[in-house]
């Protein structure tokens, strides 16, 4: 068992330190938005699977009625195989660090959906003071969408079941059919995606462990990357040029092509956008994510490598 924790606490740290400060020097997340954003969510499920497996462990070891439910299925030599019998004063150490750490996510994973459904909730309710008759929409193929009467130039979605697209009255002003067309093709792709369920959990865990190098880059890549993998869907079907177009016609007066560090993003999609990089072919993006698919597997192959000896011999 000692073995196995080991083992497991380098695969944690490894994934949670050196692995997501390489990948934020990398330059493919920007190619490839999509697949960026699954090897982040395979990074991550890694570290949780091994805080999981290491918790069964541990707990299995200090506790002998817990070790008699988790093993109760196993022949006598799988469980010797594992030596929980004895355990050490660290394992009871780690079992509680491990029991407080799945406490405190599951608390933040609690806190971060009641906040949001609260947003949700009040949000909901300024749309029906400023819409109480919400009109028909655009035809099927745009979405159910929302006019808001205002001078502003802003659209956005609202998660929900179903999502709802709002666009304002000055949107729909400033932009040309095609680029309003690309606005948003954008926010569905948003929806279709279900990034705000990424964001929520990416948010959880960088409120929740902020000193952990890979949450808090998971959180902030997370924002950037599922706006780049938005800018994609609405560029494959309206073009990169129109979409860059009503980007800048959509944000121009806050300010898109500043260098202030709170509209660069907006900047760096536009440069993306009317100067696209050279994408990934497909081999090679298929390797990259079933590469990243098998990471999560390692801490599973680590905790049942001594039951699958002990079964075969």
């Amino acid at each position: 068992m000692t073995v196995c924790l080991l083992l497991l606490s380098v695969v944690a740290v490894t994934a949670a330190v050196p692995v997501p400060r390489a990948l934020t020097r990398a330059k493919w997340p920007e190619r490839e938005p999509v697949v960026a954003l699954w090897v982040w969510q395979c990074l991550v499920a890694t570290v949780l699977l091994c805080c999981l497996t290491a918790l069964a462990l541990s707990t299995a070891a200090v506790f002998g009625t817990v070790r008699a439910q988790l093993f109760a299925p196993a022949p006598p030599a799988v469980t010797a195989a594992y030596d929980l019998s004895a355990a050490s004063p660290w394992t009871t150490v780690l079992t509680v660090l491990l029991a407080c750490g799945a406490a405190w996510t599951t608390a933040m994973l609690g806190r971060e959906l009641v906040e949001a459904r609260r947003r949700r909730t009040r949000a909901r309710a300024h749309l029906r003071e400023r819409a109480p008759d919400l009109p028909a929409g655009l035809p099927a193929a745009r979405g159910p969408l929302l006019v808001l009467e205002d001078e502003y130039p802003d659209a956005w979605w609202m998660p929900g079941s179903p999502p709802q697209l709002i666009v304002t009255t000055g949107a729909l002003r400033r932009l040309t059919d095609h680029q309003l067309d690309a606005v948003l093709t954008h926010e569905r792709g948003h929806a279709r995606a279900r990034h705000d369920w990424l964001l929520h959990l990416s948010t959880a865990l960088a409120t929740g462990f902020p000193r952990i190098p890979l949450f808090a880059h998971f959180c902030d890549q997370t924002h950037r990357l599922v706006e780049l993998s938005a800018d994609d869907t609405a560029s494959r079907r309206c073009g990169h040029l129109t979409t860059a177009l009503a980007l800048i016609e959509l944000n121009q007066h806050r300010g898109v092509l500043s260098c202030a560090s709170s509209h660069r993003l907006l900047g760096e999609r536009v440069d993306r956008l009317l100067e696209p990089p050279p994408r990934l072919d497909r081999r090679h993006r298929a390797l990259t994510t079933a590469a990243a698919a098998l990471v999560p597997l390692v801490p599973l192959l680590i905790t049942f490598a001594p039951g699958l000896t002990a079964a075969l011999t």
